[in-house]
């Protein structure tokens, strides 16, 4: 079984990286771009039976930094 994990910085937490490709896309002609925030995305394949709690409890302790980032969580099929 899959699972992704997208991690996304909190609002009001400053995000340089969003910040360069916002400046680099407009560097480039792509004027219409009004914010970038940049995130990450965790691709896991879990074993069968693998709950709920325990994807989450991954997330809170190593995957994301829960002060300044959010996570969600979709499992695949």
């Amino acid at each position: 079984m899959k699972a992704r994990v997208y991690v996304t910085l909190k609002n009001g937490v400053l995000d340089p990286q969003g910040k360069a490709i916002h400046h680099a896309l407009e560097g480039l002609g792509f004027g219409g771009v009004q914010d970038v925030r940049a995130g990450k995305l965790i691709e896991l394949e879990l074993a069968d039976g693998t709950s709920d709690a325990d994807l989450d409890a991954m997330c809170r302790k190593l995957l994301a930094n829960t002060v300044i980032e959010n996570y969600r969580i979709e499992r695949a099929a």
